[in-house]
């Protein structure tokens, strides 16, 4: 995708936008994500910028790099704030000159590996727009990502691999859902990485 650094944009900035108004009271919420509460799914959101950030700025990170307990004290304190320099960070770093002609290491993906940084950045669009709808989940807010994201979103949903090596526990999806030919393209898209569109009227996902 020759504009990956644009659409990654505008679904992280959608992601910014509901985060902007998160209170503390709101940050024990329940969200799509069985294990995390909102003050968790919102540090894992926050570090994980950070991650990506730095492996297409070509740093060699470690997994720890990626755990959100570094962050979890600071969000806890004013998720807003600390979520929305993070997302400054990430944005800075695939906006850099040369940043799309890198290569990234990426430590949680199978033992670590390293990819193109056009294909992380594909990866961190995906996630977001995933996160962004749980984070809009999570709050009982709707979510809007303009047509061409969701279009984008679903065809990087469609190359994940849905085998038990790729999804499960541990892993950043759980194995696809069915959903209607008809379902709008979010839904699609949130079926295919293993989410239910109608959470929480059916059980949570990981």
């Amino acid at each position: 995708m020759d504009n990956i650094q644009e659409l990654d944009r505008r679904a992280v900035e959608v992601s910014r936008g509901l985060v902007r108004n998160v209170t503390t009271a709101q940050l024990g919420l329940p969200t799509p994500c069985a294990e995390w509460d909102l003050g968790a799914l919102l540090a894992h959101m926050t570090v994980q910028h950070h991650g990506f950030a730095r492996a297409v700025a070509g740093e060699r990170t470690e997994l720890a790099d990626w755990q959100p307990g570094a962050v979890d004290t600071a969000v806890a304190e004013d998720a807003a704030s600390v979520y929305s320099s993070a997302v400054d960070h990430v944005l800075d770093a695939f906006g850099a000159p040369g940043a799309l002609s890198g290569r990234a290491y990426l430590p949680e993906i199978r033992g670590g590996i390293t990819v193109p940084a056009g294909m992380a950045m594909g990866f961190h669009f995906v996630d977001y727009v995933v996160h962004g709808w749980d984070v809009a989940a999570a709050l009982r807010l709707p979510v809007e990502f303009d047509d061409e994201v969701l279009a984008a979103a679903l065809e990087v949903a469609g190359q994940v691999p849905d085998d038990d090596a790729s999804r499960g526990p541990g892993t950043a999806f759980h194995r696809g859902l069915a959903a209607p030919d008809d379902a709008a393209v979010l839904d699609r898209v949130l079926a295919m990485l293993g989410r239910s569109p109608n959470w929480p009227s059916q059980p949570p996902t990981a």
